[in-house]
């Protein structure tokens, strides 16, 4: 007779199918992040008041005014920054280190600096029990990014500053991509590529993101 927890188990693997079905409806093409997705227990990464509805494609709360994005987001951001074969890539706004994970799948190495203390050591604790060795982080502010460590092949922003941050431009690679929600009030998802010393910028599609703000909270 199968046991409760592998009865849990493949509930868990049912509802992330169903999600990954979803978003391949809602257009998400690239297999690899599909497959980062799918490996990806989203429900950790939540409180367990919360980890019931993991698999959703819903932005939900994890403290602080912050959220965890929408599975969707999370695929379309991910999709557009591979599409440039990253290997070290910078993600200001750890939040839970949902997006940090997924990334971990994906490339080489991962740096991803939060504001707010807290998140940071629960995001920190999550990697360790989880594994991901990839992946470092660094309590920061994120509008200042991480320059020691640049420059980086892919830079992705998980809240939404009015403009784009100029201090972030710098720590770009050459032929590397930049991928942010731009704006106050309408944001709009923007691809910003570096080409020597010029920046190609392509809007994509409207979203909604909490705002980047700046200075630390301990």
């Amino acid at each position: 007779m199968m046991s409760e927890m592998q009865g849990i188990g493949m509930t868990s693997r049912r509802t992330r199918m169903r999600l990954i079905q979803r978003l391949r409806d809602g257009g998400i093409k690239d297999e690899r992040v599909l497959q980062a997705i799918a490996e990806t227990p989203r429900h950790i990464f939540l409180d367990e008041a919360l980890s019931h509805r993991a698999y959703e494609d819903t932005a939900l709360p994890i403290g602080h005014q912050q959220t965890l994005s929408q599975p969707y987001i999370v695929a379309r951001m991910t999709e557009i920054l591979m599409e440039h074969q990253p290997s070290r890539v910078l993600e200001l706004g750890t939040g839970s280190g949902y997006q940090a994970a997924i990334l971990a799948h994906l490339v080489d190495e991962v740096f991803s600096v939060e504001r707010i203390k807290p998140l940071l050591d629960r995001a920190r604790e999550r990697m360790r029990t989880l594994g991901y060795r990839k992946v470092q982080l660094r309590h920061s502010d994120g509008g200042m990014g991480w320059p020691e460590q640049g420059p980086f092949d892919g830079i992705i922003v998980t809240a939404a500053p009015s403009r784009i941050p100029e201090d972030l431009l710098p720590q770009l690679a050459d032929g590397g991509v930049m991928v942010a929600p731009i704006g106050e009030g309408a944001q709009m998802l923007t691809r910003i590529v570096r080409k020597g010393d010029n920046y190609d910028t392509s809007e994509i599609e409207p979203v909604r993101f909490v705002p980047l703000l700046g200075g630390i909270v301990r």
